[in-house]
């Protein structure tokens, strides 16, 4: 009867063993798929965060072809309006 008991002890030691290592096992590999998916996210984010910076980039250009544009738009409006006060300037002049 000791002896079985023994044996008995001894082999559930073992089962418990097996099963913690096995238990072990797994924690360490959900540990490495999780890091796995975490650096995946961190290189999505890097790139989104490249082309966002890229994207910022092309608007800030064609924001300032937008302003560079509307000035010379301005200055030419302004110098038309110039050259017709002048010429009204001119027509009244000539007419007195």
């Amino acid at each position: 009867m000791r002896t079985s008991l023994i044996l008995t002890a001894a082999l559930t030691a073992l089962a418990l063993a097996a099963c913690s290592q096995k238990t072990a096992d797994k924690a360490a590999a959900t540990g490495d798929a999780a890091a796995s998916t975490a650096a995946a996210a961190a290189e999505t984010a890097t790139a989104a965060g490249q082309d966002a910076m890229a994207n910022t980039a092309v608007a800030a250009e064609k924001a300032d072809a937008a302003i560079d544009n509307a000035a010379a738009n301005a200055a030419d409006a302004a110098a038309t309006a110039k050259r017709k006060a002048e010429a009204a300037a001119d027509a009244a002049q000539k007419q007195k």
